[in-house]
């Protein structure tokens, strides 16, 4: 099973490498999970028929296993399609200079706050223009050769309330220059009061290190329109999953991987190749610690605004089938698992 599943078979081969105490106990956990994936060591469930038997495995359910999140990344998606409104959305990725990657790194409690940060600068925005938006952030971690690089893509109304009048106001336009200097503003602002809380005034080389990255221009992509089902389905994709699909993995030869990946400016696909060592330390940085949101929400969108949502779809005359299509999908799984009569 594992010579057709090469994250395993990675994960297998350099087992001494990543299982021992110097490593994240979250990303043991999940690398544990993941070898024992539909195997006897999870248990299994056992359908009998007077012809034939069947046994089918548990699977693990681990964030880091390229299987598992499969169904419940398609009822989310089918779920969220519905609780989303009808209207235009904009598409945008939040970045940072790489020098401030290693702080996120290195100090991972500080990558919880971000989605945060990006969601408040989207909504100062807008509030000064008297609108309150949908906001959904999905905090990446990675690059396309899994280096640890923190930012931020964002699915964001087009439109947004009025509460004062009950009206939704259309086609905002959103300045990049000003969101990027207020995206700017808040983080360096926000890395500046951490460290003096942990550490009192801040060290000067840290200091100066802020104050440059303050000055130069970080780089902001505002997509003009983007359908919600092509943001969702992207979202799936790496939301429940490894930062790298296993199709992508091309050969595991003599202890080294070879994996693809696009390279920008040929626009075509490159082989890298590693060890199999330095690929598994590579994913490390980005098995996310337990309880760790990989989807955050915000504005119309936060639990606390369920009211000015259904607000929001009685004035533009639409209705939200939320429960509907979450019941469909969990009776269609019902009608597949229980197709043929378990007597086991």
């Amino acid at each position: 099973m594992i010579r057709n599943e090469p994250f395993k078979q990675i994960l297998a081969e350099t087992r001494e490498h990543w299982d021992h105490l110097g490593i994240r106990q979250t990303v043991r956990d999940n690398f544990h999970r993941v070898l024992a994936c539909r195997t006897p060591a999870l248990g299994a469930e056992i359908y009998r028929s007077t012809q034939e038997e069947k046994v089918i495995f548990h699977t693990c359910k681990s964030r880091s296993c390229p299987i598992c999140g499969q169904w419940s990344m398609e009822r989310w998606q089918h779920e969220m399609y519905n609780r989303l409104p009808d209207i235009s959305y904009v598409g945008m990725i939040f970045t940072m200079p790489d020098v401030l990657w290693t702080i996120f790194q290195q100090h991972r409690d500080l990558l919880h706050d971000l989605p945060m940060l990006g969601a408040e600068v989207l909504q100062q925005w807008a509030k000064r223009r008297g609108a309150q938006l949908i906001v959904m952030v999905v905090p990446h971690t990675f690059g396309r050769h899994l280096n640890f690089n923190s930012h931020l893509h964002i699915l964001v109304s087009q439109g947004g309330l009025n509460k004062k009048d009950g009206r939704w106001m259309k086609n905002l336009k959103f300045h990049r220059n000003a969101l990027m200097r207020m995206w700017r503003f808040a983080v360096i602002t926000y890395l500046r009061e951490v460290f003096k809380q942990m550490s009192g005034p801040l060290d000067i080389h840290l200091r100066e290190e802020l104050r440059k990255q303050y000055e130069r221009w970080w780089n902001i992509r505002i997509d003009c329109s983007m359908s919600k089902s092509h943001f969702l389905k992207y979202a799936c994709r790496y939301v429940r999953h490894p930062p790298i699909a296993q199709r992508r993995i091309v050969e595991i030869r003599d202890g080294k991987v070879t994996f693809w990946t696009k390279d920008l400016k040929l626009k075509q696909r490159v082989l890298t190749q590693c060890t199999s060592v330095e690929f598994v330390t590579r994913l490390f940085p980005h098995v996310k610690d337990k309880y760790e949101h990989g989807i955050r929400y915000f504005g119309l969108l936060a639990p606390r605004k369920r009211r000015d949502l259904s607000t929001l779809f009685l004035i533009i005359g639409q209705k939200a089938t939320v429960s509907s299509s979450t019941h469909a999908l969990g009776r269609l799984r019902k009608n597949h698992i229980r197709h043929g009569s378990p007597n086991g």
